[in-house]
């Protein structure tokens, strides 16, 4: 949503402490954003820009309550009140706390000049949650005051999909794929590649899909640079890990663990899965479960990395990290799950859902030596279409592998092949569980993985479904596991082969390895 920014006073110093606060929340460098934003505060204490950009801050550390404070200061300095209720909404988008913008939305479209647009944020919000009766009802609020708005236009699209009206949605996008702003052709061209897909219209699927990525890809080349240095790290990591040395860790773990946690990391390639299996397991009385945050990477493996020189090796550093570092780290990680979850643990068992850790996971026992290991496995094939097709705006670090076959390929054959190296090595226990068995008997799965967990049989988690809509959901899968298990994922692959074509033979060890020959 675009909105028109308050009135700033025209002041440069101002200018320079939100720009170099930007920066250093860019290096997870959280003391010195607060540092410099509460600067500019002091300098221009009634622009309420500053405080929206302060009360995002807050709620990027989990503090909602400090967020909230910070955004109802700017509403009551503003001069369109509407406005920056909406923009607190926006600033608030991608916090883990969804009430916060629906809070601010809910009381801008009770306003007179309420916009179109902020009806259909809203629209968009309630259809991320999986209420989408709500969501229609907001549509079409935003399209009584402007029929061509885009992002309403899109979420009428994707509730007409969802609900099984393809040629309904397909008739409301049309329009937006001429749009001349870029993001909504994107998410348009995304959205009409899943459309396509459901009509079993293959190719033009695929054609949707290969347009909209050519709009993102000259974002790319940043992140491509990021990424190589990533790949670096990652690659020394593998090729020098040893059992001997993980041995060493799980070994002294008792020096590191005061106290002991009950925690399991559920990782596994995006699109694996992953989200199915978590819904599940939280489903259960007994389980908590962390869906994708980033507490690991923004509080733990960024305290693990801190004063060291930036050429490190990653094994160097954590073999070299004192216990009193990896106290705090473990400190601060459960601090901030707590703050997250809205209470602790406690007695729970704590899942860190998270593909993004697969990777990492020798830096996870390092610090969680008490730890339990959940992969997540599905057709490697299945796999790479998923995430080739992942519909994404804008581009990030954590999807720009994803903008081209090869790239996605690259990452799958990265990842897993580190699980590889690790599985024989690794002394902390782990399970693999593949997706295709969760589809075709959820009961037994569900039976083992709880039971490798340590956790006691109860049939709840068969109704992971009804548990899913009640709570905010991360993954771009939120619709598909608000219903009971389907099996039309299983080998999509093949509708696709002839693009899959030139890269199925560095995906074959992976299929034979993983049992899918």
């Amino acid at each position: 949503m675009k909105l028109k920014r308050p009135q700033l006073v025209p002041h440069s110093s101002v200018v320079k402490l939100l720009q170099a606060a930007e920066q250093a929340l860019q290096r997870k460098d959280f003391q010195q954003n607060f540092e410099l934003l509460e600067r500019a505060r002091k300098l221009d204490p009634a622009n309420p820009a500053i405080l929206l950009q302060l009360g995002r801050s807050h709620g990027l550390r989990y503090n909602y309550a400090a967020a909230e404070e910070c955004f109802e200061k700017a509403i009551q300095l503003a001069q369109n009140k509407t406005q920056v209720m909406a923009m607190a909404a926006l600033q608030s988008w991608d916090f883990f706390n969804t009430g916060l913008p629906e809070r601010y939305l809910r009381r801008a479209v009770e306003q007179k000049d309420a916009t179109a647009n902020t009806f259909a944020r809203l629209a968009e919000l309630y259809e991320r949650l999986n209420r989408n009766d709500a969501a229609t009802n907001m549509v079409e609020r935003a399209l009584h005051l402007d029929k061509a708005c885009p992002l309403a236009r899109l979420t009428q699209a994707k509730l007409h999909r969802q609900a099984g009206r393809l040629v309904e949605a397909e008739e409301v996008l049309n329009p937006i794929l001429m749009a001349a702003d870029r993001e909504f052709r994107v998410r348009g061209l995304f959205e009409r590649g899943a459309i396509c897909d459901r009509l079993g219209r293959y190719d033009e699927a695929m054609s949707a899909i290969l347009e909209a990525k050519s709009l993102l890809i000259p974002d790319a080349s940043p992140l491509l640079a990021q990424l190589e240095s990533t790949i670096k790290h990652l690659n020394e990591m593998r090729d020098n890990v040893s059992s001997e040395m993980l041995a060493r860790w799980f070994d002294a773990s008792q020096v590191l663990i005061q106290p002991a946690h009950r925690i399991a990391l559920l990782g596994g390639h995006a699109r694996s899965g992953t989200t199915l299996l978590e819904q599940v397991l939280d489903s259960h009385p007994d389980i908590v479960s962390a869906d994708e945050t980033r507490i690991f990477l923004d509080d733990t493996y960024t305290t693990l990395r801190r004063n060291l020189p930036e050429e490190t090796p990653m094994l160097d550093g954590l073999d070299a990290a004192s216990v009193e570092t990896l106290r705090l780290a473990r400190e601060r990680y459960f601090q901030s799950m707590s703050l997250w979850l809205g209470r602790p643990p406690g007695e729970r068992l704590l899942i860190d859902k998270n593909p993004s850790l697969q990777a990492l996971i020798v830096t996870f026992v390092r610090l969680f030596p008490e730890a339990r290991l959940i992969v997540a496995l599905r057709d490697p094939r299945d796999t790479c279409l998923s995430c080739f097709m992942l519909p994404h705006w804008p581009v990030n670090a954590r999807i720009v592998s994803f903008l081209t076959f090869e790239g996605t390929v690259s990452t799958y054959t990265r990842v897993m092949g580190i699980w590889r190296t690790l599985k024989p090595l690794i002394k902390n226990p782990w399970l693999e569980v593949r997706y295709e068995d969760m589809v075709e008997d959820l009961e037994a799965v569900a039976r083992k993985t709880l039971d490798f967990l340590g956790v006691s049989w109860d049939a709840k988690v068969l109704d992971f479904h009804e548990h899913a809509r009640q709570k905010p959901v991360r993954s771009p899968t939120y619709a598909d596991v608000a219903r009971p298990v389907f099996k039309t994922a299983v080998g999509r692959w093949r509708n696709y082969q002839k693009y899959l074509e030139p890269f199925l033979p560095k995906l074959e060890p992976f299929a034979k390895a993983f049992g899918y020959e």
